[in-house]
């Protein structure tokens, strides 16, 4: 039964998700925003380029999180170009991000970190729907969807909630699909190869948007009150370059066929816009945490907030795919409450000890921050604390400061 409401509610965006959203303007009106810093992934094409220009046009600092560099470069150099004639450069920058690799999560985390630097807003946009295509897994092991999706954004979460913390009021907005009512989640088989279950793309991509759900429910209940981060997950709507950039040629070619019920990129934006900037959000946000069953704000595709499908408020599932996410992406339990009270440590002048394998690298980053900031920093070598993966070390460098 709630498999059939689950398309149902896919079928009743996909009709009628532009009358429902007419009373959207076309862009969206976006107040001055000077003052916010945002990471922006994927945002070289679809949603995410029009939600990276709309935000530097308004004033934003924009970081694109890409993992083509050159072409982010690119649309930098045309914006700047078009908006010159205004008089004010846009402040947009770009940096490698590579959600297929847990390594360059780490990288661009322990980067963006040595900054120092609030963070206000983290978008995490980019995402991956390979329709019709085999089961393929990342070298870090884990099914493309799954990791891309789901593992590598709440892994760049979890690592950036020093900077966020920082800018307090702040938010991870996470961009999500209605495709998750849809979903299934096994927390002992995200990469769906037990058997229990047959993959296909589509088995994929729902349930690591269900996943991502789930897991933004337990993060944002685990985040203390008074951290003032919000967490929302949004549908865009049905939108071509969303989803169908991924589709076979003949099928991209019947959904284009169809642009009356399609939205076009600066149509999907808008509900990353509206939850990345309406100063509504943080009040409806402490509302749902001092809820009997805390659950984040979804926002739907007409800038409305909703809840998610009923699936995805399984707390007990909710739980056991926190434990999972946590340990594939190589953080202890505890992860969060660490990062939070390392870089509230540090911040109050504690001298804060810094468990590495790497000297050298720590080292690097401690002459970084010290040019930066007062907090006395040591480092001791701990191999015990340590993962396999080099994860947990990134970690401790990233709250360590």
């Amino acid at each position: 039964m709630e498999w059939i409401r689950g398309w149902a509610c896919v079928f009743h965006e996909f009709l009628f998700q532009r009358f429902m959203s007419s009373h959207l303007p076309n862009p969206l009106s976006l107040p001055p925003l000077s003052h916010l810093t945002c990471i922006v992934t994927g945002s070289t094409s679809g949603i995410g380029r029009e939600t990276a220009r709309q935000l530097a046009e308004a004033g934003a600092h924009v970081v694109m999180a890409v993992r083509n560099t050159k072409a982010a470069h690119d649309l930098i150099q045309q914006w700047q170009r078009d908006w010159s004639a205004k008089g004010l450069p846009l402040n947009i920058e770009a940096m490698e991000l590579d959600l297929l690799s847990l390594d360059s999560v780490v990288n661009f985390s322990i980067a963006w970190n040595a900054r120092l630097a609030p963070l206000h807003v983290l978008i995490n946009n980019a995402g991956i729907f390979a329709m019709g295509e085999e089961q393929k897994f990342s070298k870090d092991g884990y099914e493309q969807h799954m990791q891309v999706n789901h593992l590598a954004p709440a892994l760049l979460s979890l690592l950036l909630l020093p900077s966020l913390n920082r800018a307090s009021p702040s938010r991870i907005i996470n961009v999500n699909s209605v495709m998750h009512y849809v979903g299934f989640v096994d927390p002992d088989d995200m990469n769906v190869v037990s058997g229990r279950r047959k993959f296909t793309s589509l088995v994929g991509y729902s349930g690591s948007k269900l996943a991502q759900v789930m897991f933004s429910n337990v993060l944002f209940k685990r985040l203390p009150l008074e951290s003032r981060i919000s967490v929302v997950c949004l549908s865009p709507g049905i939108v071509l370059t969303n989803v169908a950039r991924d589709l076979p040629r003949s099928v991209q070619v019947q959904y284009a066929l169809i642009p009356y019920f399609i939205f076009s990129p600066q149509e999907g934006c808008r509900s990353s816009l509206f939850s990345a900037t309406d100063a509504q959000i943080p009040e409806h946000c402490e509302k749902l945490k001092t809820g009997d069953k805390p659950i984040c704000t979804f926002i739907s595709q007409d800038c409305k907030h909703t809840k998610p499908s009923e699936e995805a408020q399984n707390v007990e599932t909710a739980n056991r795919v926190w434990e999972k996410t946590v340990e594939l992406i190589g953080l202890p339990l505890d992860a969060l409450e660490r990062l939070l009270q390392g870089q509230e440590l540090a911040e109050a002048g504690a001298h804060v000890v810094m468990a590495v394998r790497n000297m050298k690298a720590a080292n690097e980053l401690i002459q970084q921050w010290r040019t930066k900031w007062s907090a006395s920093v040591g480092t001791m070598y701990d191999d015990f604390v340590l993962q396999s993966n080099g994860i947990w070390i990134a970690m401790l460098s990233a709250y360590c400061h």
